[in-house]
């Protein structure tokens, strides 16, 4: 049963770091049109801060995304990635049900660019891709993915776990 958690650990690693790279890059490649999409959500009227998001929310998407591919801090990362994913999910929610209302439309037939950095897509295939990610971040984040994590792979896990136990028996 363990190598199979260990490898839905590593898919799981890989494929939520994987994306959040491969979406980072697709924004910061494309800085202006992150930039004109961030506007329509009106949730900073501040240009200064506004391009300042623009500008280091897709680098710091990439960075997260590859500390979860190599395995490096992989629960600060899920967590991380986790803080990010439930409020885009949440805006991107709130913009939809807005154009859903606006233009008469069934609330899944509303199709718009959230900002993810995958083009336009009809708003519940999207919230069906951020509930999945949202769901294996916190499975990283409760520990699953650290077995085979870099920082395990180099230290080795049994060895973190060994030193404070020597110590306390060897003071008894």
């Amino acid at each position: 049963m363990r190598p199979v958690v260990d490898g839905l650990s590593i898919l799981a690693r890989w494929l939520v770091g994987g994306l959040f790279v491969c979406m980072g890059l697709s924004k910061a490649l494309h800085p202006v049109e992150f930039l004109k999409l961030l506007r329509q959500y009106q949730l900073v009227n501040d240009p200064f801060l506004l391009n300042s998001i623009a500008a280091t929310l897709p680098w710091f998407e990439v960075f997260c995304g590859l500390l979860l591919v190599a395995g490096i801090a992989v629960r600060g990362s899920a967590l991380v990635i986790l803080a990010m994913l439930v409020p885009f999910t949440v805006v991107v929610i709130e913009r939809a049900l807005a154009i859903s209302a606006a233009q008469s439309l069934a609330f899944c037939a509303v199709r718009f660019d959230c900002g993810c950095g995958t083009g336009e897509v009809f708003i519940c295939q999207k919230i069906f891709e951020n509930t999945s990610l949202i769901l294996l971040s916190a499975w990283l984040l409760a520990g699953y993915g650290r077995r085979l994590s870099l920082r395990f792979s180099l230290f080795g896990q049994d060895t973190l776990r060994r030193a404070p136990a020597a110590t306390i028996n060897e003071d008894a």
